[in-house]
């Protein structure tokens, strides 16, 4: 089974567009396993046999803890665009969070702060060499903005955990924001 491929059909089931899908996601962005199971199989005829266990090997392996099982019930952890704001708990977070971005971004960030563009939330990293990668996404030599993450908390920014790596917030002003440069 090509996990790769799964993976991304179950982000954009569970991050995007559930609607293609016909799921409907909780408060907090859970479906049944067995409707996206069945909401799968019908998308890929290659994905007639998919099963919970087939979900749980994706989520092992993937670099990333994008989604999470529970309970006959299964969610991506981060990256939402779709319409229906989902609930998040807040949480105090680490002093320093990181961000990747482009260049010509960063100039944007410095004067307006990090924003959610197309997302429900910010996405800040744990640390550089992760900012580096989902910037890399962005450019070749993607800038790292430093958020003081914990200056920012006392300040009254909420912050939500995404999972190990990943951090969420609704958004940053720009005084809680240092460029690092480029990598």
């Amino acid at each position: 089974m090509d996990l790769t491929n799964l993976s991304r059909a179950v982000s954009h089931a569970l991050r995007h567009e559930p609607w293609l899908y016909e799921l409907e996601l909780d408060e907090a962005g859970w479906v049944p396993v067995d409707a996206l199971l069945a909401a799968l199989r019908a998308e890929n005829s290659s994905w007639a046999s998919l099963s919970q266990a087939d979900l749980a090997q994706m989520i092992a392996r993937s670099d990333k803890k994008r989604h999470e099982l529970n309970d006959g019930r299964i969610r991506a952890l981060y990256g939402h665009s779709t319409p229906q704001r989902l609930l998040r708990e807040p949480a105090e977070p680490p002093s320093v969070l990181y961000h990747g971005t482009s260049p010509e971004t960063a100039e944007q960030i410095v004067r307006e702060g990090l924003k959610p563009m197309g997302r429900q939330y910010v996405h800040l990293s744990i640390d550089t060499a992760t900012a580096e990668q989902v910037g890399r996404r962005k450019a070749k030599a993607p800038v790292i903005m430093r958020v003081k993450a914990e200056a920012a908390h006392v300040g009254g920014v909420p912050f939500y955990r995404g999972n190990d790596l990943v951090w969420l917030a609704d958004a940053i002003p720009p005084a809680f924001i240092e460029g690092l440069g480029g990598t």
